[in-house]
């Protein structure tokens, strides 16, 4: 086949993948129908699942199949996906790298707008050198710690820290500036303005949430996404070459190929063309040996030589390619680096003993010590969440837990029948439960508490129901007692006290989230009497 129909096909296959991912990436949100109609659906036991394979990307990345399987020893699903990738990349190299890749994409893409290397830098910024090694430094890392239980996986595959970035950072971000605009739009004393700014913030929610989305150090996660997407002006596909862990995998793999360069040296009149516009620093040039895992399977190479004196074809041959140059400091750096990470991510407490009451995990959450053995940190869980109250862990998981979900009660709301966190869990750290089996057994993410002296009702300072109102449990978790209290002006006042009922209080977070005393607020969840701990249960007298 011809480069120049090779070529194509490749950009053909990455916009596709690139839309798909998009595609998915916004369809991973409760649907608009029950957003219109939110109360009503709510309300009952009816089960919500999303209607899209919203996890496919996640079933085909190796990495995480891989990592998941030895940290936490189960076969999650859609785990055939992964393995025909692998397969695959024997027959045919990084392919996944070169055509899939929806991350790789977005390198390649803003690598190719007005590069700032050009003619003789960019042959040398594309020859290869030790910082390739590098990914593979941190593959071993990954790969020793989840052998020892702790799997950090998602912070750096490519799939993850992408979906993790853009629903996290990059969408909120772009939503709260786009609905900036349409509030100001709206206060205009111009008509037309007002209607564009409704009519606009009808078509954008959807897309980019609805009201405005936070998330904690969702600055941090992207700030490091616009510089990894810079580093594609120090060399094309940065990230790809130096840092990608599932590149590195792929390229193990790769080495097996059938699919290989044909190099014919003496057409070659030494132009280096094939060179400065190969993605992958692979040596394709005649004379050189190619470094077929390193090869992006881009076949710019191929396209570019002006003398037909490169050709890709399959080869079959008992002598396996050239396998990848890890370096024997990059392997032994690795293993002491992935030792010690599980290690003193273990030293804060939090696995063994009782973790810091802010850590209210999803409905559904494995036992922490299960849960991190899983857990891909991919942030799915949090863009399906209506309400915003799943969030990133900075330091309530400790050091091991960095990223992994948790409930902030003052930026949402587990809201009483939804379990769609668990549905959309690509690893199986959230299981999957059912409405019925939420609210019967019940399953429990807290305990709600009164803090008396910010309580409007028990301090004096004026009557106060709202956290009674909210509570969805029957019978209510939140009880109150009609007494007198003496107000501000020393003057006997009737007021109405809340009460939290234990036994019926599931840490829903509702009462903290529409309590009126805000930024710290009169009652509040912590973790204590989850269900998923028995070290972090309440003992009640009967």
């Amino acid at each position: 086949m011809k480069a120049r129909y090779l070529i194509w096909i490749r950009r053909i296959s990455q916009v596709f993948f690139l839309a798909l991912f998009f595609f998915l990436l916004v369809e991973t949100r409760l649907p608009q129908d029950i957003y219109l109609d939110y109360s009503l659906d709510f309300a009952t036991e009816q089960d919500i699942r999303l209607d899209h394979p919203i996890t496919f990307f996640f079933q085909l990345d190796p990495l995480i199949w891989l990592t998941s399987l030895i940290s936490g020893h189960i076969w999650i699903k859609g785990s055939l996906w992964a393995i025909g990738v692998l397969f695959l990349t024997i027959f045919l190299g990084r392919i996944f790298c070169g055509f899939i890749c929806p991350f790789g994409t977005l390198h390649h893409m803003v690598g190719s707008i007005r590069p700032t290397l050009k003619g003789k830098r960019m042959v040398t910024a594309n020859q290869k050198t030790p910082a390739h090694r590098f990914k593979y430094f941190l593959l071993i890392i990954l790969l020793v710690a989840a052998f020892l239980g702790i799997n950090f996986s998602g912070l750096l595959d490519p799939i993850s820290l992408l979906f993790r970035s853009m629903a996290q950072a990059v969408f909120p971000g772009v939503g709260i500036g786009l609905k900036e605009g349409f509030d100001l739009m709206a206060q205009s004393d111009i008509k037309i303005l007002n209607l564009l700014s409704y009519s606009a913030e009808v078509l954008v929610s959807p897309v980019f949430g609805y009201g405005y989305q936070s998330y904690q150090t969702g600055w941090f996660m992207g700030a490091i996404f616009l510089l990894l997407l810079f580093l594609n002006r120090i060399k094309p596909r940065f990230w790809c070459r130096i840092l990608c862990p599932l590149g590195a995998l792929l390229g193990i793999f790769s080495r097996f190929g059938i699919l290989k360069l044909a190099k014919d040296q003496e057409k070659c009149t030494d132009c280096k063309l094939c060179t400065s516009n190969c993605q992958g620093a692979a040596s394709p040039k005649p004379g050189q040996q190619w470094e077929n895992s390193e090869c992006l399977v881009c076949f710019n190479c191929f396209d570019s030589c002006p003398e037909n004196a490169l050709s890709f074809g399959f080869k079959w041959s008992f002598k396996s390619n050239k396998g990848p140059d890890m370096g024997r400091r990059a392997v032994l750096g690795g293993l002491a680096a992935g030792v010690s990470l599980p290690l003193l991510g273990r030293l804060d407490g939090q696995i063994h003993k009782v973790s810091d009451p802010r850590l209210i995990r999803p409905p559904g959450s494995l036992g922490e010590r299960d849960f991190l053995e899983l857990c891909q940190r991919c942030g799915v869980c949090m863009k399906a969440c209506p309400t915003n109250v799943i969030n990133p862990t900075l330091g309530e998981a400790g050091m091991a837990g960095l990223w992994t979900p948790h409930l902030i009660m003052t930026m949402g709301y587990c809201e009483y029948t939804c379990t769609l966190c668990g549905s959309v869990c690509p690893t199986g750290a959230i299981t999957e439960i059912s409405v019925s089996e939420k609210i019967k057994r019940p399953i429990k993410i807290g305990s709600a508490y009164v803090a008396r002296g910010r309580c409007l009702p028990w301090s004096g300072n004026t009557p106060c129901i709202v956290c009674e109102e909210h509570c969805p449990t029957s019978p209510k978790a939140i009880y109150l007692r009609d007494d007198v209290v003496s107000g501000p002006d020393g003057n006997a006042l009737k007021v109405k006290l809340p009460y939290v009922d234990l036994n019926r209080c599931v840490g829903c977070g509702i009462c903290e989230y529409k309590c009126p005393v805000k930024g710290r607020p009169a009652i509040v969840v912590i973790a204590a009497g989850e269900s998923r701990s028995i070290k972090n249960q309440i003992l009640l007298g009967m």
